[in-house]
Order: C-alpha cells, then structure tokens, then sequence
C-alpha cells in the first residue's frame, strides 16, 4: 500500500537533508512521540503510534527516505522535493509491503501521512 502527501513548505532538497535527521523527527511529525536513542543522524529508536522501532535515514535524489527495518510491514517514507508532478512541493510517499491491510492499520497510516508538518522556509 502506499500514500501521498504534498507538504506546504519552500524547502529545497538540501534543506530536506540538513534538518531532518534522526534527532527531529518528533519535531516535524506528531506521529512520533519520542527520539529513545541515536547513533548520529542517519540511526536511532524511535517511539511511535505503532510503538518502539529502530529508525534509519538515507539520503536520496531529492531528499530523504527513512524506513523502519524490524517493522513486520516493511513500512518506509521519503519526503522529496524536485520532481514531477509537483517539482515546487515536498512530497511524502509512505509505503508498507502489503496490498490490503485492517481498516485501524490503514487509518493509523493516514494518521501518520497526516501528522507531518515541516517549516514554511
């Protein structure tokens, strides 16, 4: 499954990079409740609307994508900018392995796409 958000920020690509690492991620997602650990900006454990998982940032062509690898659901989200069809915007794009999943788990993914929030400059 996956999900779309276009945020309202003027962020370019290497602003994505330099201000979301690790460290604030509870500050730009009300979905993540807690930083519990980091090992610099690109590893940490955080404590989410799912619960305690481990976190990891990668740089990509336009942002960042950061994934949950001990999620039993694979689930992962880039926040981009640069690109069609909204070159101008920061696009969100959260993902998760499955094609179908229970109607809380899709309505708390909503909920997570929904809770980002990122400065206007």
């Amino acid at each position: 499954m996956e999900f779309f958000r276009t945020l309202p920020t003027c962020l370019d690509a290497n602003s994505i990079q330099r201000l979301l690492d690790i460290p604030a991620l509870p500050v730009y997602c009300d979905a993540i409740d807690a930083l519990v650990e980091h090992q610099g900006p690109d590893a940490g454990v955080i404590y989410c609307i799912w619960g305690e998982f481990r976190v990891h940032r990668e740089r990509i062509n336009g942002g960042l994508r950061f994934s949950l690898p001990g999620c039993p659901n694979g689930l992962a989200w880039t926040l981009s900018t640069g690109h069609p069809p909204s070159p101008d915007a920061v696009v969100l794009h959260l993902t998760i392995n499955r094609q179908h999943h229970d109607s809380d788990f899709v309505e708390s993914l909503e909920a997570f796409a929904d809770s980002w929030h990122l400065p206007e400059a």
